[in-house]
């Protein structure tokens, strides 16, 4: 492993300029992350045009919105967590 928690933004510099294809991987995990969020959205206003929250599903419509709302907040703790300029 390249990243070292004592000094983060030296050790993505590193990864991005020293190690093999490392801005590749970074740029694939920065997108991969918004498409997956996209495509959670995407699903959501498909379940919403179709009307799966209606009676029998009423239930998995909550837990969805649950599991909505955890990567949220996980998404939200993992943008704000680096201490560093995002932070403030």
């Amino acid at each position: 492993m390249h990243f070292s928690p004592e000094n983060p933004f030296e050790s993505v510099d590193t990864i991005m300029r020293e190690v093999r294809h490392g801005a590749f991987v970074r740029y694939v995990h920065a997108n991969g992350a918004s498409l997956f969020f996209f495509s959670v959205y995407w699903h959501m206003g498909k379940a919403l045009y179709y009307g799966s929250y209606a009676e029998p599903r009423q239930a998995l419509w909550r837990i969805g919105i649950a599991i909505l709302l955890t990567m949220i907040l996980t998404a939200f703790i993992g943008y704000v967590l680096p201490w560093g300029q995002m932070s403030f």
